[in-house]
């Protein structure tokens, strides 16, 4: 697997292998762990309501100027490579199995002018939906997908894993 270069016309990008191995491996490790904290959210999206499939946990690492978590210095190396200026909110996300594949509604992360990412921290057949649910991009460990997050996209739950774990980044 390797880059999936921006097309024109398009307003993403996915780079698989984005963080060297060590790298990656300290941060899956540390959010796969059982000593990781996460925090039930009755609704993945503001936009949905609180069913049973419709929830997950979440990590805030960062927001709005703030760090909210120790575990922020680990993804380091992650804001490094990806060039970061300044960050507005990292949120980890884990998806629990449910049975099937929910597909959340769409939304967006915030209205104003800022880019986002998704980093994937674990393998499994979860995705993430953007144009309209044209495109889905799949979950793969150590990918991460630059994308205009002020658009509509929508995320899953997975089925073949215990979770679909993954880090929001929305960043100047």
């Amino acid at each position: 697997m390797g880059d999936i270069p921006i097309m024109p016309g398009s307003d993403f990008k996915v780079i698989d292998n984005f963080l060297n191995k060590k790298d990656f491996k300290k941060i899956q490790e540390h959010m796969m762990s059982q000593n990781f904290p996460w925090y039930y959210t009755p609704n993945v999206t503001f936009v949905d309501e609180p069913k049973t499939d419709k929830y997950y946990f979440t990590h805030l690492f960062y927001y709005n100027d703030r760090p909210l978590s120790p575990s922020i210095d680990i993804l380091q190396p992650l804001f490094k490579k990806m060039d970061v200026i300044s960050l507005y909110r990292v949120k980890g996300n884990f998806y629990p199995n449910v049975g099937k594949h929910s597909e959340n509604k769409p939304h967006i992360d915030f209205s104003f002018k800022h880019k986002g990412a998704i980093f994937y921290i674990n393998t499994n057949n979860g995705y993430t939906l953007l144009n309209k649910g044209k495109t889905k991009i799949e979950s793969i460990e150590n990918r991460i997908l630059f994308f205009d997050s002020t658009k509509t996209h929508n995320s899953t739950h997975c089925t073949d894993d215990h979770a679909r774990v993954n880090i929001n980044i929305n960043y100047f």
